[in-house]
């Protein structure tokens, strides 16, 4: 009995290690070094430590795979960034047929005024005009307009603020930006609007939150499925109501977009493939933006987010610096290949065929594994996703019969039956591991401390004749349960 509960606890040992180094092989293919400041300054960036990112994150924009991240889960307030889930439900309701990009939004004396408020980014409104709902469009992402913002959900939403804020909520949730919530429609608290923009239902001294990971995710469903948005975030200057006497003119604060202005220190930060998206800046969020970059056929998205100091406005420009080193990295280990090509295949001991190629973003040299399950064909080492509504790199495949091979299974039924007996155990102990590598490192630590815990207990009872030996195993049992359930509500692994 005792050699038993060995063997269990050193198997159970020797899972957890092959578990836990598995995960850790995960997280460095995923965040490399690690660290935000090096990697900019491996790529040349003069950047100081004072203005590293809170949170990062970079996902390549076809299957929502993780190709860096650093803290992205942390809930930061995103600022002008909300304007993106204004602007997706904008979308949404043209492509639903509800208004066009040819609607005209006709503004009130209370746009007027808004738009006069200078303490948040605005642009000049004038009451009476009639305003495009592409123009409005354009002073929202770009300016970053407040006004804009407001008359688009208003437009929307018939006026009601509250309702529309409930909107952004609800398809926050139904994308799985699980870490969000809104208050208001532009990322400017309500108070701010001096009463004359009040969402009802929502607290006007709040901020709205959210996180990295989160937006990569609107970023992610906004390019999927409406890429419109990249015409309206390509330009580094665009003009508004051309023509007009209310034309207006503005330079995007997205400076990696290759075109843009220099800093005062006379740097440059465009960054060829940058065409969107987005950027946002508050006293209590710093300085954060969510950038797309195509380089041939793979587009990534990136997220940076609570660079530098409100006290020092400069961090608009500091925080592209640590983006494009990211994109740089990025482009350097990773590409988008054709995995395997349509066709007839042998994949694990079968012979399958895929009417379409096998196509994703992998590390370069990397050897790519194969599983099929449900007549699907993935690649069983896979990048983690973004998250769980993300469709993995899969292809359809049909079997091939071969009668050749037919034949041949007769004369050699005993070995194939043996070997495959043998690849089903490996299968099967393969599907074990991969699934306990699914679950998060936080649970996962916790469930093998604790059945660690509960076999010394029991292994206490069994060494109950040798007093010492039993006190010190009970102890350890209680210590490493007691260990899993710390680490459960505040990770130490």
């Amino acid at each position: 009995m005792k050699k038993i509960f060995l063997l269990l606890t050193t198997a159970l040992t020797m899972s957890s290690i092959m578990v836990n180094s598995n995960n850790i092989a995960s997280a460095e293919e995923v965040n490399n070094t690690g660290d935000i400041v090096q990697v900019a300054r491996n790529f040349g960036y003069q950047v100081n430590e004072i203005n590293r990112p809170k949170s990062s994150i970079v996902i390549d924009a076809e299957n929502g795979q993780v190709l860096w991240q650093d803290n992205p889960d942390i809930p930061r307030n995103p600022a002008s960034i909300s304007k993106l889930m204004t602007i997706y439900l904008v979308f949404e309701a043209i492509h639903n047929g509800q208004v066009s990009m040819d609607t005209i939004v006709t503004a009130t004396p209370t746009d007027e005024a808004i738009g006069k408020l200078h303490v948040i980014s605005n642009n000049n409104i004038v009451a009476g005009v009639r305003y495009p709902v592409r123009e409005l469009i354009t002073m929202t992402l770009v300016p970053s307009s407040n006004i804009a913002t407001v008359m688009l959900a208003n437009l929307v939403s018939n006026n009601d603020a509250g309702g529309f804020v409930t909107k952004m909520n609800n398809k926050a949730q139904e994308i799985g930006m699980t870490n969000s919530y809104f208050n208001n429609a532009s990322g400017a608290e309500a108070v701010a609007f001096s009463g004359m923009y009040l969402p009802q239902g929502y607290d006007q001294y709040a901020a709205n939150v959210t996180t990295s990971r989160d937006l990569s995710i609107l970023a992610f469903n906004m390019l999927k499925n409406y890429p419109e948005i990249l015409d309206f975030t390509k330009n580094p200057q665009v003009t508004t109501m051309k023509g007009t006497p209310y034309e207006e003119h503005f330079e995007t604060y997205n400076y990696s977009t290759p075109g843009v202005k220099e800093d005062v220190q006379g740097s440059v930060y465009g960054y060829p493939g940058v065409d969107g998206l987005k950027t946002g800046s508050s006293p209590g969020g710093a300085f954060n933006y969510v950038a797309t970059c195509k380089k041939g056929d793979m587009r990534v998205i990136e997220v940076i987010m609570g660079v530098g100091d409100w006290s020092d406005q400069d961090g608009e420009y500091y925080r592209h610096p640590f983006g494009n080193a990211l994109l740089d990295q990025t482009y350097q280990d990773y590409s988008l290949q054709t995995i395997l090509p349509a066709g007839e295949h042998e994949v694990n001991g079968k012979k399958i065929k895929i009417d379409s190629e096998l196509k994703g973003v992998v590390r370069k040299n990397s050897t790519p594994e194969f599983k099929l399950e449900n007549d699907e064909l993935m690649l069983s080492n896979t990048l983690p996703l973004v998250n769980d509504k993300m469709t993995p790199i899969e292809t359809k495949y049909e079997e091939v019969n071969d009668d050749n091979d037919n034949s041949n299974e007769a004369t050699s039924s005993s070995k194939n039956e043996d070997k495959s007996n043998g690849d089903s155990y490996k299968d099967f102990f393969k599907k074990i591991q991969n699934r306990l590598t699914e679950i998060p490192n936080k649970d996962l630590h916790s469930l093998i401390a604790v059945v660690s815990g509960v076999i010394l207990l029991l292994l206490s009872k069994i060494f109950n004749k040798k007093k010492i030996l039993s006190l010190i195993t009970a102890l350890l049992g209680i210590g490493t349960i007691a260990l899993a359930i710390i680490n459960f509500f505040h990770p130490l692994i």
